[in-house]
């Protein structure tokens, strides 16, 4: 994807599941990020925004309400190759978009690189102010509780829409 060309963010589709599921476990077999089954995938497909480039589907993210004041931003791969274009960036800007569209005040993620989320307008937190999250879905995860990712949020409310 050359770098003057906009990024195309979409929904996922049905057709979109195993890509998505191949990206993302590509990057957790290298302990990049969480495996992600394909059922998972396929029950929480609405969650998923997408990127193509030349028919391939080259990065994916998921937006996942966790209660009325709290969505996760999850599983976001970007293809060895693709990486450094924006393409990550775009992919959370439609994410925070969709956040403050449903009136979701507070986004946040774990992640082993919170430098590139820190460029967005997240900032980190102790993970333990993430109770639904820690108790919700932490508890069952193989890296739990010695999880090395740090946990950062964007204040959704705060951000004016231009910026976003």
């Amino acid at each position: 994807m050359p770098q003057d060309v906009p990024v195309q963010v979409r929904k996922a589709r049905l057709s979109d599941v195993v890509s998505i599921q191949r990206l993302v476990n590509f990057f957790a077999d290298q302990g990049g990020m969480l495996h992600r089954p394909l059922s998972e995938i396929y029950e929480n497909l609405r969650d998923y925004f997408v990127v193509e480039n030349e028919g391939q589907l080259i990065a994916c993210c998921a937006l996942h309400i966790i209660w009325e004041d709290l969505v996760e931003l999850k599983a976001l791969a970007v293809a060895e190759g693709h990486q450094g274009k924006g393409i990550g960036s775009a992919i959370v800007r439609a994410c925070i978009q969709e956040a403050q569209d449903l009136g979701l005040p507070t986004l946040y993620a774990l992640t082993a690189r919170p430098e590139f989320f820190e460029t967005l307008g997240f900032h980190r937190v102790e993970v333990s102010q993430l109770p639904r999250k820690v108790w919700g879905e932490c508890f069952r995860c193989v890296k739990f509780p010695n999880c090395d990712e740090v946990a950062v949020v964007y204040e959704v409310g705060i951000a004016k829409r231009e910026e976003v």
